[in-house]
């Protein structure tokens, strides 16, 4: 394996990650944003406020993501272990 395949693997698998993790961490600031500001317009200064709301939100991101981010990562696994006899030698 050269360094190149090596360094070309391991940017893959960091698009891969980008690319699963950005709905849930992006749909929760969202919601943490504007919950955030309710609080602030409010003035209600409750810790736990924002905890629901952002769970809810990513539950239902997995719920509808979750068949997507699940072919990416199959897609991706199969690639890498169909090459693994070229990557070798």
């Amino acid at each position: 394996m050269t360094p190149e395949t090596a360094l070309t693997l391991g940017e893959q698998a960091l698009q891969l990650t980008v690319m699963l993790a950005a709905p849930i961490l992006l749909s929760a600031l969202a919601v943490g944003l504007l919950v955030g500001m309710f609080q602030a317009a409010t003035q209600i200064n409750e810790m736990t406020l924002s905890f629901i709301p952002k769970l809810l939100v990513v539950v239902a991101v997995l719920f509808l993501a979750g068949p997507w981010m699940l072919q990416l990562i199959t897609d991706f696994t199969r690639r890498l272990f169909t090459e693994i006899p070229s990557i070798l030698g």
